[in-house]
């Protein structure tokens, strides 16, 4: 058959030539993964890492995780429930259009997101995911970062060390609100003051209200305020929570508004974000920057007809909170965990003895195959027992809580 053929092929032939039975053997639970080429290699190499380097291989990969079908992830961050609807129907109509033509440049992209978030065409950028965005912004901004810890590090991580300025919250369930950050950074004045609402990894929200009272603070001392509200349809009351309006940019010049749509859509695949501000030449220097061609044609052809499946999203939106705060209950009884309250898609807890972090993620992952983000390397917990633990559709949710659950009762025979 030649050294190249697949092993499938040749049992076959062997099977009509060979007077011998071919039997199969069950393995049973053994894990085994089939090596082809480089990347089943990579795979398996995350699959039979050992316990002090599978946690790492996981994270490392920064997503992709279909690749392990049998996994549940519960670090990334997703609406569950809107790609249930219709509009993925359409696109997957579209497959063959969409991948055989080269999506539209800047302007017309533009023109699609205007429509899409009700802004005006001179005041908003779409960006391949919000990443893109954050990237290109921060090395554009000058000056000093404010920043509160814990928080997502793609922002700081943009700037060198000595820029920036960082308030953590003297509270263990590191809520602040915007009292906490004028009186900080009045005291120690930064050029950019950055806010994500709700904020990650903790879930504290601050009111739209309060946010303008805040963006009124930063314009009085002439401080940029950067507020990333990739989180804010998960909050409650959401569809008034947001800053994406005219108006509201125009009252804030200086404020600069993101949004990744991956988060709150449940769509990171099509790898699509927006930045908003009145600050018109800002977000034309943003437009120079980034590729003519930054956005996919699946991207696209999803901002020209959101609008037709508005009300699956707004019933997505509903669905979530209903079923993240039955999750609240069920984590709230589990022993080894202290839950901070959240408006986000996601909960920070606090693990408690006899758990310790790195056991709770590895038997997670090993024995429930089930990926949990820890929190503990990051800057502000100062070495904290911490997880992030998203919120998945209801039976994802129980799957995790009744693993919590058995291990629960282990800790309970561990303390006696």
């Amino acid at each position: 058959m030649g050294n190249n053929e697949y092993y499938e092929n040749v049992l076959r032939i062997i099977s009509f030539v060979d007077s011998h039975d071919l039997k199969a053997l069950p393995i049973t639970n053994e894990k085994w993964y089939e090596i082809d080429d480089k990347q089943d290699l990579d795979i398996a190499e995350t699959i039979f890492a050992g316990d002090e380097n599978m946690l790492g291989k996981f994270y490392s990969r920064y997503g992709g995780f279909w690749r392990f079908p049998q996994m549940l992830d519960f670090c990334y961050l997703v609406n569950p429930y809107f790609h249930s609807s219709k509009i993925i129907d359409e696109m997957e109509a579209n497959f063959r259009t969409l991948v055989a033509e080269y999506p539209s440049g800047m302007k017309v992209n533009t023109l699609l997101a205007s429509k899409c978030w009700g802004v005006k065409e001179d005041y908003i950028i779409c960006g391949n995911g919000a990443a893109e965005l954050i990237k290109e912004l921060m090395e554009t901004l000058t000056g000093t970062l404010g920043i509160i810890r814990p928080t997502f590090e793609e922002y700081p991580n943009r700037c060198q060390l000595q820029t920036v300025v960082t308030f953590i919250p003297q509270n263990n369930e590191y809520r602040y609100n915007i009292q906490d950050l004028m009186d900080f950074f009045g005291s120690k004045p930064v050029d950019t003051l950055l806010l994500i609402n709700p904020d990650n990894p903790s879930g504290n929200y601050i009111s739209m209200e309060d946010v303008c009272i805040l963006a009124k603070w930063c314009e009085r001392h002439g401080v940029r305020l950067i507020v990333d509200e990739s989180f804010v349809d998960f909050s409650e009351g959401w569809t008034n929570n947001s800053l994406l309006y005219d108006n509201v940019l125009e009252t804030y010049p200086h404020m600069i508004v993101i949004k990744s749509i991956s988060k709150s859509y449940g769509v990171p695949g099509l790898r699509l974000g927006i930045m908003c501000s009145a600050d018109v030449g800002l977000i034309t220097r943003m437009k120079k920057a980034v590729s003519i061609w930054n956005i996919n044609s699946f991207a696209e052809f999803f901002m020209q007809i959101f609008s037709k499946y508005e009300k699956d999203y707004k019933r997505a939106c509903e669905k979530f909170i209903s079923e993240r705060n039955l999750f609240e209950l069920e984590l709230c009884s589990i022993h080894f965990l202290r839950v901070m309250p959240s408006q986000a898609n996601y909960f920070l807890c606090e693990v408690l003895p006899p758990c310790s972090v790195g056991w709770l993620a590895m038997t997670m992952l090993k024995h429930y195959n089930i990926l949990i983000r820890e929190c503990s390397d990051k800057e502000g917990f100062d070495g904290k027992q911490y997880i992030r633990i998203a919120v998945r559709n209801h039976e994802d949710n129980a799957k995790l809580v009744n693993a919590f659950k058995e291990i629960d009762e282990q800790c309970k025979q561990m303390m006696k």
